[in-house]
């Protein structure tokens, strides 16, 4: 027994070293051998961000800058190309047609590279050694050629593919060199040292571009889930304060409904009833509505339980304090009321007065030192605001939220069914525009009328 569990434990390191050596055999074939020569065309560089300083260019400069790796690796083949027949014509060693190929094959591979990156790799790879034979002089230009395709080519796909190409053409070509003696051998060593740091520093460069990327796109899902979350918050804001406005209503409803029996000698037992009845379905869409506010908040479970503020919420009524509040920390802001001024619905009055605090906010925060101006219209069919400031003074401290808040407005505005718009404006400074509707008394009037003939005509249909 104890032999057979010395036996096992020492076959057990040669069959991990040996698995070892295929898991590396089996990723070399896949890097190098597998679809060697398959297409994987370059992209184009992506457009410019709006912060980059590549987007101040013209649209059709911006355009071709996305092309200039393309052109960069064709001016580089074309140079190497060059290089060779001036070599060639130096030397004289060969005839033009073998020039012309050797050179195709030190040039052409860098183009490929765009194209084909592995497949460039062993035709540049071919002609290092069709070099290593023909001579010295034609050796030292297609290493070079060699190792700026080897790069270009770890730029392209992953990192370790620059040992295993660094491998492959120095074992091969240290035993071609052994092998044939004839063979120019006395670039080798330096070519190994320097592509050796060349390889090692495109690595790193590839594995930062990867890194970079995937910070890129991690941010991006990030501010993703951060404005979705803004939203959410937003509208949970919004059910809350829908509830304040519609539960004024609803216990309006249940306390009249109540009393109204007393008010009335003998009162009829139906009309008592009915009455009743009302009661009951007020307080049970107050309880619904609390219920479903609580579900929409579940955050906060109970968020009505000794929390809730007594202070009615605010309308444009309370514009003027908010200005003075707001010009309390430095801002010089003044407002202009238009049209004739008439009272509006709870929830219109509610939400121009939140988009009128947030876009002062907004100028407060990423517009230090500038003037604000509050326009509120108010226009047949509607509601009318606009808040503008001109350009800072001064660079404004970096916000985690930007463009949160403008968000939030939207939602206001979507739910109303009103339109909105907000952007900066020519002198640097920045606009929000919206228009909130609201239904004249002449409409609401006629829907009203509709409604009771409507319930005219059941009596008469039950009659």
């Amino acid at each position: 027994m104890n032999d057979q569990t010395r036996t096992a434990k020492a076959a057990a390191p040669a069959e991990t070293e040996t698995a070892l050596v295929f898991s590396v055999l089996k990723t070399v074939h896949q890097d190098l051998f597998q679809d060697a020569f398959a297409s994987r065309p370059l992209p184009p560089r992506p457009e410019p961000r709006p912060g980059d300083r590549l987007h101040r260019l013209p649209a059709g400069i911006r355009r071709r800058t996305r092309w200039t790796p393309h052109a960069l690796v064709g001016a580089t083949a074309m140079f190497a190309f060059l290089i060779g027949l001036a070599k060639g014509m130096e030397f004289g060693s060969l005839g033009g047609a073998v020039t012309f190929a050797t050179c195709c094959l030190a040039a052409v591979p860098i183009a490929l590279v765009l194209l084909r990156p592995v497949g460039a790799y062993w035709i540049s790879y071919s002609g290092v050694l069709l070099s290593l034979l023909h001579g010295q002089e034609w050796a030292m230009l297609s290493l070079l050629c060699h190792v700026v395709v080897m790069v270009l080519v770890v730029l392209r796909t992953r990192p370790r593919l620059a040992a295993e190409m660094w491998s492959v053409t120095l074992v091969s070509g240290s035993l071609l060199s052994a092998l044939t003696p004839g063979t120019a051998s006395s670039d080798l060593p330096q070519f190994a040292v320097a592509s050796a740091v060349l390889l090692v520093a495109a690595g790193a460069v590839r594995a930062w571009r990867e890194e970079r990327r995937h910070v890129v796109a991690s941010e991006t899902v990030k501010e993703q889930e951060r404005a979705q979350r803004t939203v959410l918050e937003e509208r949970a804001t919004i059910a809350r304060e829908l509830h304040d406005v519609v539960a004024h209503h609803m216990s309006v409803i249940a306390i009249q409904a109540e009393a109204a029996p007393y008010r009335v000698d003998q009162t009829p037992p139906e009309l008592a009833t009915s009455f009743a009845t009302i009661r009951e379905n007020a307080v049970a869409a107050l309880t619904e509505l609390r219920r479903i506010l609580g579900v929409v908040r579940s955050s906060d479970p109970d968020p009505f339980a000794e929390t809730d503020p007594e202070a009615p919420q605010p309308t444009l009524a309370d514009l003027d304090t908010l200005l003075g509040s707001v010009r309390s920390t430095g801002l010089d802001a003044e407002a202009v009321v238009t049209g004739a001024v008439r009272p509006l619905p709870q929830g219109v009055e509610l939400s121009a007065y939140r988009l009128v605090q947030e876009a002062l906010s907004n100028v407060l925060r990423h517009s230090p030192g500038a003037s604000a101006r509050v326009e509120v219209a108010h226009v047949l069919g509607g509601l009318g605001l606009r808040v503008v400031n001109g350009s800072p003074d001064r660079p404004a401290t970096p916000s985690p939220g930007a463009g949160h808040g403008v968000l939030g407005m939207r939602e206001r505005v979507q739910v109303l069914g009103g339109e909105m718009t907000a952007g900066p404006t020519d002198d640097g400074g920045y606009e929000v525009a919206a228009f909130l509707p609201v239904h004249t008394p002449a409409s609401e009037s006629s829907a009203d009328g509709g409604v009771a003939a409507e319930a005219g005509d059941g009596k008469e249909v039950a009659a």
